[in-house]
């Protein structure tokens, strides 16, 4: 008759079982383990974020390369405008560069042409806001920080200020020039 199995065969019994579910569980450790639906949406979820970023960056830059391109012109503008012709006499009329640039920036978006605006040099934003229509000067100039607005508000009345000078001073000639003879 068998008897009660002692305590050590129970035990090495049970220790040899372990060992070889061990085994078996590592050697199934190497495949795949099927993703469930929540890790499926949060994958998803994280890629659709990646590639929104990404396009936000992509604008981002394209808007950086925009703005650097618009600066490069601006200055080559500002440039060519404040260096004089070789000779006078040989160089055919220029149309006035600012009245073109007066026109884009009329045509952009208040808020948007602010934000270039602001970034040139205050001569420049000052001849480009003379030559646009008063409205949208005012829509523009409301949407520049305060500092800016105010900085082209006191440029354009000092120069507000020097045209009166110039207008009294051909009165007082009687509003001839000194090359033409006055005729009575």
């Amino acid at each position: 008759m068998i008897g009660r199995p002692s305590l050590l065969v129970l035990t090495a019994a049970s220790a040899a079982l372990a060992g070889v579910a061990n085994a078996v569980g590592m050697a199934g450790a190497d495949a795949p383990v099927p993703p469930s639906r929540l890790g499926v949406a949060i994958a998803e979820d994280g890629n659709a974020r990646d590639k929104a970023a990404t396009r936000r960056g992509r604008t981002l830059d394209l808007r950086e390369q925009a703005v650097r391109a618009a600066e490069m012109r601006l200055k080559a503008t500002a440039d060519a405008a404040a260096t004089p012709p070789a000779s006078a006499a040989n160089a055919a009329p220029v149309p006035d560069q600012f009245d073109e640039l007066a026109r884009i920036y009329q045509a952009m978006k208040p808020a948007a042409a602010a934000l270039v605006m602001e970034q040139l040099e205050l001569d420049v934003q000052m001849r480009v806001a003379q030559r646009m229509r008063e409205r949208s000067t005012a829509m523009i100039m409301a949407a520049m920080t305060p500092k800016g607005a105010a900085a082209l508000t006191m440029a354009l009345a000092r120069r507000q200020a020097a045209r009166p000078a110039k207008t009294t001073a051909a009165a007082a000639t009687g509003g001839a020039s000194p090359a033409l003879p006055r005729t009575r």
